[in-house]
């Protein structure tokens, strides 16, 4: 669940870029299929986020794991923080 903040380092082979954000692991549809609001609201509980709103489809086990994609991003970029979500304010579903 957490975000990044990075610098680019600029490599030409990257096209002068890097993710923005670990992305999904699933469609949207999977996600709706995969997941129940019962068990996300418990995960979030446990991590201390609020959620104000979001479909089911943003559970945070629908995105890669962000550790993984900033290791595999390391030639890319220069981590400059971590951010933890406290609150989660999604578009509701529909």
């Amino acid at each position: 669940m957490p975000g990044s903040v990075v610098h680019g380092l600029g490599p030409g082979a990257s096209l002068l870029s890097a993710s923005h954000a670990a992305g999904q692991q699933m469609s949207r549809t999977k996600a709706r299929e995969s997941f129940v609001w019962g068990g996300v609201r418990r995960e979030l509980q446990v991590a201390k986020v609020e959620l104000i709103s979001a479909g089911i489809d943003e559970a945070p086990g629908v995105y890669k794991d962000n550790h993984k994609v900033m290791a595999q991003q390391r030639d890319l970029i220069v981590p400059i923080a971590r951010l933890n979500p406290r609150l989660v304010k999604m578009a509701p579903r529909g």
